[in-house]
Order: structure tokens, then sequence, then C-alpha cells
């Protein structure tokens, strides 16, 4: 992996930092479907992460959450996903406020969708601690009989080769401990390719996030199809 994909990375995730600064899309916003042959009952999909569910940049049918209902529904799956991503979310802002995002739902989501971690790393925060909220929030999730799809991040090379393999190592070691699913590194499909990352060569333009959605859905229909068993 070049090293300019990895600046992309660290620059994208750095900007999720400034909280309050960024448009964050409402944690109930989803996107309209589009007539398809949906099948059986609607399947509930909670998105719970940073600035990269949160659809900084795009308007709000763009974002990611909004993009993987389409693909879903066009894959014949009844799903409707509610986007609880926030700008500038460490995995410790994602556990304070798991309960509350769970309770608030209308009923229980049949899969959450956990997109966390790469605040923690660019403000050089101990990769022990990231592991452990992560834990916390499968192991929560867990209890409550939700399945979990993991969106792994990878540290790029100026963080420095230890910092990277205990980093790079957190999502692989939670998804076998909890047997959840894990893609194991989400912004694989544009790194490297500046063509799919906005003008302030920052965030994944609404293109970038198709590719995005196109490598990832099938993870999550897996895991959604598989709890309806």
């Amino acid at each position: 992996m070049k090293l300019y994909g990895f600046a992309v990375l660290s620059a994208l995730l750095l900007a999720g930092c400034g909280k309050g600064s960024e448009p964050v899309a409402p944690p109930s916003a989803t996107a309209s479907a589009p007539e398809a042959p949906v099948m059986g009952p609607e399947r509930r999909i909670l998105a719970l992460g940073d600035s990269l569910f949160a659809g900084y940049g795009v308007k709000p049918g763009e974002s990611y959450p909004a993009k993987l209902e389409l693909a879903l529904r066009a894959h014949g799956v009844n799903a409707r996903i509610a986007n609880a991503g926030v700008s500038g979310d460490t995995t410790a802002d994602g556990l304070a406020r798991l309960a509350f995002t769970l309770n608030s739902q209308s009923q229980a989501p049949d899969l959450v969708i956990i997109s966390l971690g790469g605040n923690d790393m660019l403000r050089g925060l101990s990769p022990e601690q990231t592991k452990s909220n992560l834990d916390a929030i499968v192991t929560e999730l867990g209890k409550r009989k939700i399945p979990v799809v993991l969106m792994g991040m990878l540290a790029p090379p100026n963080m420095g080769a230890d910092y990277r393999g205990k980093f790079d190592a957190i999502y692989p070691a939670l998804a076998e401990k909890h047997h959840v699913s894990l893609v194991p590194f989400f912004l694989k499909a544009v790194i490297d390719k500046p063509d799919l990352i906005q003008a302030d060569h920052i965030h994944p333009t609404a293109r970038g996030i198709e590719e995005i959605v196109a490598a990832t859905s099938d993870a999550v229909e897996g895991e959604l199809t598989a709890g309806a068993n």
C-alpha cells in the first residue's frame, strides 16, 4: 500500500476529530428506498460510528449507511438502517452513548455495524484502551443478543511499527473472541484512489462511498441473513 493512501487515511480520520465543526447526519436518518423486490420482514440495522458513517461532505442520502441500505434493498433484503454516526467519536465516545442509542430505537436492531477506532489512533490513544472500549461495546451487544459486523481500521506507517502492530491486531482479535463478522479494512476500496476522495483530500466522495458499499455489503448482508435463520 502506497504512502499516499495512508496519508489520505490519516487525514480522513484526523478531520473527524473536530467535533462541532462538521455537519453530522441525524441518528435516525435513512435513505429513501427505491422500488425493489424486497422480501420478508423488515430487518433493522444500527450503524454506530464516526465521520465515516456520518456522511461528511455528501448529501444525507449519500452517506455510507444510506447507500448500504439501498444496496441491501436492491438485493431483495428488507433493510432499514439508522445512522448513528457522529463525527469525531472515539471508541470511548461510542461506548458512552451505546446504551442510550440502543434504548432510543423503536425496537432492538437485528444487526449493529461498527466503525470506530480511527480517531483513537490519530490521537495517539493507547491501543489497549481502544481494544478495551470496543470489547465492551461488542460484549454489551452480545448480552443483548445482537449480531455485529466490525469495520476494521489500519494504522499508517508514521505511527511506528510497534503502535501499528498493536492497533492493527485489535479488530481481528475481537472478531475471533466474540465470533462476530469482520471487514478487515473498511477504507480499502478508496485508498490510493484520489478520484474517490473529495477535493479536501480527506473524505470519500459519493462515488467513493459507493465503492466502499460495493466492497462491504456482502459481509453485512451475510451476517444479517444469518441472523434471520
